[in-house]
């Protein structure tokens, strides 16, 4: 699943204010997909696909679309998840210049359902081959606007070598013994754990998400509710993962790195442990074969948990003029072909209905909690400025991990920002 963004950035336009360009800029890509009534004279021959996946992650899926549909011509750009996708996308939507079928997000579902920018699905005849769960999350007052083929868990995976080293033999039970297990790492000469600095990182996202089970499980609406604040609830999730760097057992340069730099220094063997999710597994175990793997929960003070959400979907601009060639993209991706092609090049949870994934043993622990819904995700359960609240958020994490700002102020700030947000 799921950027690149500076330390420091502009405060986002929200998608709510769409505003569509008499012209089309050359610069924007090989992207199609316009304003105007789906369906032109070339509707069947064209399409064009922003992907949130890799080149070589959906290579396979899309050499075997081709392959089914020739006449097609098929037009793909790729994003880097999930602030650079974001961002880009909004760009592309604001312009009239996105894509015909593109990824909705748990960051940016809200903006993309309130603002009608994607075609309702509802009534497609494959919809029902999509898991109850996956249509819950991209379905607004009954409709449904994102194909989600996955689900997918966060949390620590490690190079089994490495931590035999330090006598690894459980998982541990608690935060300060994870710290316990970092420190006997620096202290054997090895790195002990890396997690990129471009999202709400999934270390965090757990501990919250223990918060979030000790209150109840509707933290998040209480929080908007005004019953409770960030500052209550997520300040000492935040003095917990901040230790990390307070103690000098992750170095503050991990501000600046992206998930795919820090899978690349977990396949060189340079790195014990990772912060990722279940998505990653596929492209590691190709990389570095030789590796020997396995996933831990997050350990909190309450107990251990994942982080995770139900995967992006697949969406179709409500404005393409390739609305057949689009519809056929979309129901080609959430096939058993494309679902069973996807999921052996990502080792993923895939969750449709007309196929069963064989996982990985490194997913055996996780598995039965993601398909529980046992995992949270901050950006899924906001109700409303996912992508504002997400951008805000990890611009505030960079900080802290650079030591520039304290566990309390970052809290303290998302209050701020939700409050601006909601007008107040």
């Amino acid at each position: 699943m799921l950027d690149h963004t500076p330390v420091s950035r502009p405060r986002r336009k929200t998608f709510l204010r769409l505003t569509v360009l008499g012209t089309v800029l050359a610069a924007a890509t090989a992207l199609t997909g316009c304003s105007g009534s789906p369906g032109g004279s070339d509707a069947d021959k064209t399409v064009s696909f922003y992907s949130w996946d890799n080149e070589a992650t959906l290579k396979p899926v899309l050499d075997e679309f081709k392959k089914e549909n020739p006449s097609i011509d098929l037009k793909v750009s790729y994003g880097t998840p999930v602030q650079g996708y974001i961002s880009t996308l909004q760009t592309r939507i604001n312009s009239g210049t996105a894509a015909d079928v593109f990824i909705i997000t748990a960051e940016n579902k809200t903006e993309i359902m309130n603002g009608g920018f994607a075609k309702d699905l509802s009534g497609e005849p494959w919809i029902g081959n999509i898991a109850d769960a996956a249509k819950a999350t991209y379905t607004k007052d009954g409709k449904v606007y994102g194909a989600a083929t996955a689900s997918w868990g966060g949390g620590i995976l490690y190079n089994k070598d490495l931590l035999a080293k330090v006598g690894f033999t459980n998982a541990p039970a608690t935060w300060d013994e994870f710290l316990t297990l970092c420190k006997k790492l620096k202290d054997a000469g090895i790195t002990p754990f890396y997690e990129g600095g471009d999202g709400i990182p999934v270390s965090l996202a757990a501990l919250v998400g223990l918060q979030n089970e000790a209150n109840g499980g509707t933290m998040d609406a209480d929080i908007w509710a005004g019953k409770t604040s960030f500052t209550k609830t997520w300040t000492k999730p935040l003095e917990e993962w901040s230790q990390l760097f307070s103690q000098g057992l992750v170095l503050p340069s991990v501000a600046g790195l992206t998930g795919d730099q820090v899978t690349s220094e977990f396949e060189k063997g340079s790195v014990a442990m990772i912060g990722t999710g279940s998505w990653a597994l596929g492209s590691i175990q190709k990389a570095a074969p030789s590796l020997k793997l396995d996933f831990m929960p997050v350990p909190g003070d309450s107990g251990n948990y994942w982080a995770g959400a139900v995967s992006p979907g697949y969406a179709i601009n409500a404005k393409t003029e390739h609305g057949a060639a689009a519809e056929k993209l979309v129901e080609f991706l959430q096939s058993k072909t494309a679902v069973e092609l996807f999921q052996k090049q990502t080792a993923a949870i895939t969750t449709t209905k007309d196929f069963t994934p064989q996982l990985d043993p490194a997913l055996s622990t996780m598995a039965p909690a993601v398909r529980d819904g046992k995992f949270y995700l901050p950006q899924v359960t906001w109700p409303t400025n996912s992508a504002a609240l997400n951008s805000e958020t990890v611009s505030l994490l960079q900080q802290l991990i650079q030591g520039q700002t304290t566990p309390d102020k970052v809290a303290s700030a998302l209050d701020a920002k939700l409050a601006s947000l909601q007008g107040k």
